[in-house]
């Protein structure tokens, strides 16, 4: 009879021996499963968690960007006065516009400011890249840094230096024509004085910016294809044309339509050049962009529907420009090896 009685202290053991065979994830209590809600509601937080984080840009571009550009759309169509009537004119500022000899005199000159300016601007910065990238220089970071100096430097101070040395009367440019047997030249009243003047200031202030990203782009090319072009005996010049323009096709299309871009808004510039002169940039209107004359309509006389039809114009321009950057990029993209 006491052989069939069981020891509590053998069954307690024996649990414990089981226990410890099939680990602690046996003796863990089950979790609950979260609700099919409490699943619902993480997967929508987990979807528009992306979205949320980048909606502070949507929201600043809807209010700061696509706002401002649709109104300007719909002042154009009006003839707009800001304390008075609007009256709804349709199409008849674009109209005027195409007739009007003073906005193609201000694209002229702002096209021609632009070649003036960009040009030789990429021309010295792609020399300049390829010089802090393959001399050695001592204190190469602060050769590479100091060109960026004329970037960060006041727009307006820049102005104010340049229009000094480009002064009729005592001007360092001036001067230094004079020396050579030359005539004083008054920049500022006239047409290719004044261009040249504002197309200088603005290749000083952006060639350092556009040479940093050629060198950039240079200092991710493999050393060896430079080795390589030296081992073959090809000259720096050689190498300049056949291996370090080639690599710097994509960042060399970016750099000119972003610079046209640039040159179409140019306004600083001309307006402080010759103060004298206004927002005609002179009697002539010889140095006016069409940012200028988008100010002057706008501003000046007060005729906001057809300031606004100008800025539409502009817009369709830019958009031409960056449909042209589309087509290169494709394009340079399709060439490349």
């Amino acid at each position: 009879m006491g052989g069939s009685r069981v020891c509590p202290a053998a069954g307690h053991g024996e649990g414990s021996a089981l226990t410890t065979m099939l680990g602690p994830a046996a003796a863990a209590p089950e979790l609950p499963r979260p609700s099919r809600r409490r699943q619902i509601q993480q997967g929508v937080r987990e979807r528009l968690a992306p979205y949320a984080y980048v909606s502070p840009f949507f929201v600043l571009f809807l209010i700061f960007g696509l706002f401002p550009l649709l109104f300007t759309f719909y002042i154009s169509l009006f003839e707009w006065d800001p304390i008075g009537d609007h009256h709804f004119v349709g199409l008849a500022n674009f109209s005027e516009l195409v007739h009007d000899p003073r906005f193609w005199g201000a694209l002229r000159n702002t096209f021609s400011i632009w070649l003036l300016s960009t040009v030789p601007q990429l021309l010295l910065a792609l020399g300049l890249a390829h010089l802090l990238n393959h001399a050695r220089l001592r204190l190469a970071t602060l050769f590479r840094m100091s060109v960026l100096v004329p970037y960060v430097t006041s727009v307006a101070a820049t102005t104010i230096v340049f229009a000094q040395m480009f002064d009729r009367d005592y001007g360092m440019i001036n001067w230094f024509l004079q020396l050579l047997g030359f005539q004083h030249i008054d920049f500022t009243a006239s047409l290719w004085g004044s261009h040249i003047m504002i197309a200088t200031m603005i290749a000083w202030r952006w060639t350092g910016y556009n040479t940093l990203l050629y060198l950039a782009s240079l200092q991710a090319v493999p050393r060896e294809l430079f080795e390589a072009a030296s081992a073959d005996g090809a000259s720096g010049w050689k190498q300049f044309l056949h291996v370090t323009i080639p690599s710097l096709r994509p960042i060399i299309a970016f750099t000119v339509v972003t610079s046209t871009i640039g040159g179409l808004q140019v306004f600083t510039e001309p307006l402080l050049a010759n103060p004298i002169g206004g927002l005609t940039c002179g009697a002539a209107r010889q140095c006016q962009t069409v940012t200028l004359y988008l100010y002057e309509q706008s501003f000046g006389q007060f005729h906001f529907g057809y300031g606004a039809a100008v800025g539409v114009a502009l817009f369709v321009i830019v958009v031409a420009v960056s449909g042209i950057n589309y087509l290169l990029a494709t394009r340079i993209r399709s060439e490349r090896p």
